[in-house]
């Protein structure tokens, strides 16, 4: 079940944050307010999903977590170069 997850997780990033701002307060416990998962949402949302877990499991923001943290951000990013090919396609 958890392997079901992160591929869901990976593959829509959006729909899980939609499900977890509204569904529970996972995203309430990561983040003080409204405006970074939203930002996070709108920008970067698998690099929000994965700090989002890193502060729910208490887990440091450093070593291994980080390189994570920095995978997230560039496959984000990625997917904004990725979108811009194929519209001048």
């Amino acid at each position: 079940m958890p392997c079901i997850v992160v591929v869901l997780a990976l593959a829509f990033p959006r729909i899980i944050l939609a499900l977890l701002f509204f569904f529970s307060n996972y995203l309430h416990r990561a983040y003080d307010g409204v405006l970074i998962p939203l930002a996070g949402f709108l920008f970067l949302p698998l690099t929000t999903l994965v700090y989002a877990w890193l502060v729910n499991s208490r887990l440091p923001t450093s070593g291994f977590y980080l390189l994570l943290l920095i995978v997230a951000v560039i496959i984000d990013v990625g997917s904004w170069g990725g979108a811009k090919r194929r519209r001048a396609d």
